[in-house]
């Protein structure tokens, strides 16, 4: 039976069945016909401008550093653009669904991160007129050091890129049923044409046009949301059982090695973290290496300080009210439409009884929740309380039907979440702009890490091994090469994305197990400590050892890997080369 959602009405009754079968047919292509106007127009749009803005570029200098002349709020934008990938709409959204806006506390620790990148790290990068954040380690110890952490950044950011790549994949298959490599295939080659044309400059243009619309995205995601509910149900009502179910509880001081997202593990953990991201990875470092000045460079690391706090909430908030509007209106037991459809094909009559004792489950719990709005008594919230977990209890076992029908024994549908929200209660246009929305931070995720990671490959390894004395314009044509390489690359890796659960979580999970030997070692860089370049290079290789062992062997969560690598490569760079000085002078 169709929903009244949003302006979204029923066909009359008085007609026959063919004619509503005919009407049904007729408006979902008009849907989907508009809705893909809307995302052409967008991405057509976004592409022709960020090509026009990059005309002119010839030379390495102006192909990877845009010859340092980019304005501080560009380089802003791009830097928030660049971390805002598609993960962010997908992930973040059904990560507020599913375990509620505490993820915020996450991001606790970025302003201050910020604070300390812009002025410690921005002069010594401004100053050593690098292209990468690795070459200033050459500078600064020996080329096995630079080397080292140059091929820490390959791999886990070509994991990441994969990542982000796999995201809209999600978005398409959903929407017109096409198998996931076909779309993770489709994007791929787009990203990777306009990044590989226009270089840095077409990447940072772009990414400002797709910062604007993923802010309108959020908007109107948000807005959605809020008047999807029914007429009944205000905004505060929303609030409140969201509340209730425990979505809303957005600090934890509890102190916890095992709870990922806490208070201190936000500010603490999520600081090294995002000193990592932020101060280390090329992805971000290549951003503010364009700006005219050290004040630019400032200028737009302290504009995210300001803004991606509550960026991050308002979508998680998003997801929390999602979750609020599904409390009356029924869910999928299963969100992922293939594996649903599997199962409901298959006649397996353990899955019909589980989808029936589902039904039950939701009739009770909206019945809880409607008590509740009315009583707000600690009786009724209890009765509603218990409705939800038995509700969830009901789905668990859903999941694990799904499960057994997988070929690798797992299924997780947590960034299935807000995509069904969008496609089926959603009305015509809405859809369009919220697609736009991911794919707008899908590109500007992916067109960046491609560019940092060919520029990499090219500054930090084959200009340094293979080609030192080439032209520029040599350079800047194996840059396009490498550019279309990890595009390659980034499309076949992205086929592990399903198996990935939480998006958002997988991609901070990766980067954590590399991320903390890299702020290591340019802790050692940048402070004064008569350190050599054994000590960092032996302080790097014990950190990633530490931390492997500190994931596979304990259940301390991610966010602190961070600092115990940080702790263990300072520790070890620090002791081994005050030991060789020792010797040496003995």
């Amino acid at each position: 039976m169709e929903k009244t959602v949003l302006g979204c009405t029923r066909p009359p009754r008085v007609l026959d069945h063919d004619t509503v079968r005919f009407y049904h047919l007729l408006r979902f292509a008009l849907m989907h016909l508009l809705d893909w106007i809307i995302l052409a127009i967008s991405l057509v749009g976004i592409i022709s401008f960020g090509l026009y803005r990059s005309r002119g570029s010839r030379g390495m200098r102006d192909y990877l550093l845009a010859s340092k002349a980019m304005p501080w709020w560009v380089i802003g934008m791009s830097i928030m653009a660049t971390q805002a990938s598609a993960i962010t709409f997908i992930g973040t959204t059904g990560q507020g669904y599913v375990d509620g806006i505490r993820f915020v506390q996450f991001y606790f620790g970025l302003p201050i991160a910020m604070v300390l990148i812009a002025a410690i790290a921005v002069p010594f990068f401004h100053r050593s007129g690098v292209y990468t954040a690795y070459e200033y380690l050459e500078q600064r110890f020996d080329l096995k050091t630079r080397t080292l952490a140059s091929v820490i950044f390959l791999i886990q950011r070509g994991v990441g890129v994969g990542i982000a790549l796999y995201a809209p994949a999600v978005l398409l298959s959903i929407m017109v049923g096409w198998p996931e490599w076909l779309t993770i295939f489709t994007m791929g080659v787009l990203v990777v044409c306009y990044t590989t044309i226009g270089g840095i400059k077409a990447v940072m243009w772009t990414d400002v046009q797709q910062m604007f619309i993923i802010f309108m995205g959020v908007a109107v995601a948000l807005a959605a949301a809020i008047l999807a509910l029914p007429p009944d149900v205000s905004f505060s009502d929303a609030l409140f059982l969201a509340g209730a179910a425990g979505k809303l509880r957005a600090v934890d001081t509890t102190f916890d090695w095992q709870n990922r997202y806490n208070l201190w593990s936000g500010l603490i953990g999520g600081a090294f973290l995002a000193l990592a991201y932020f101060g280390c990875d090329q992805s971000q470092v290549q951003r503010y290496l364009t700006g005219k000045s050290v004040a630019h460079m400032r200028l737009s690391l302290l504009l995210n300080a300001v803004l991606k706090v509550p960026l991050q909430f308002i979508i998680l908030l998003t997801g929390a009210m999602v979750f609020s509007f599904f409390v009356f209106t029924e869910p999928p037991m299963l969100f992922n439409k293939v594996e649903r459809t599997r199962l409901e094909s298959s006649t397996n009559p353990i899955y019909s009884e589980t989808n029936d004792h589902y039904h039950h489950a939701f009739e009770e719990r909206r019945r809880a929740a409607h008590s509740l709005l009315v009583t707000k008594t600690p009786s009724s919230r209890t009765i509603y309380l218990d409705a939800d977990k038995r509700l969830q209890m009901v789905r668990k076992k859903g999941m694990l039907l799904a499960a057994d029908q997988t070929r690798d024994n797992t299924y997780n549908d947590t960034n299935y979440i807000f995509l069904t929200f969008v496609m089926n209660y959603l009305p015509t246009g809405l859809v369009g702009l919220i697609m736009a929305a991911v794919f707008a931070a899908a590109m500007s995720s992916i067109s960046s890490e491609l560019n940092s990671l060919a520029t990499v490959t090219v500054m930090d390894h084959y200009r340094r091994y293979l080609r030192r004395n080439a032209s520029d314009s040599h350079y800047a044509r194996v840059s396009k090469i490498a550019t279309l390489f990890w595009g390659g690359y980034a499309v076949l890796f992205a086929g592990l994305g399903q198996h990935l659960g939480s998006l958002i979580e997988a991609v901070n999970m990766v980067g954590s197990l590399f991320y903390g030997s890299l702020l290591g070692v340019f802790v050692l860089a940048f402070l004064p400590w008569r350190v050599n370049g054994r000590g960092a290079f032996s302080g790097m290789l014990a950190a990633l050892a530490v931390v492997a062992w500190t994931s596979y062997s304990t259940d301390v969560s991610f966010l602190w890997y961070n600092l115990v690598g940080c702790v263990v490569c300072v520790s070890i760079g620090v002791l081994v080369s005050y030991s060789k000085q020792s010797v040496e002078q003995s």
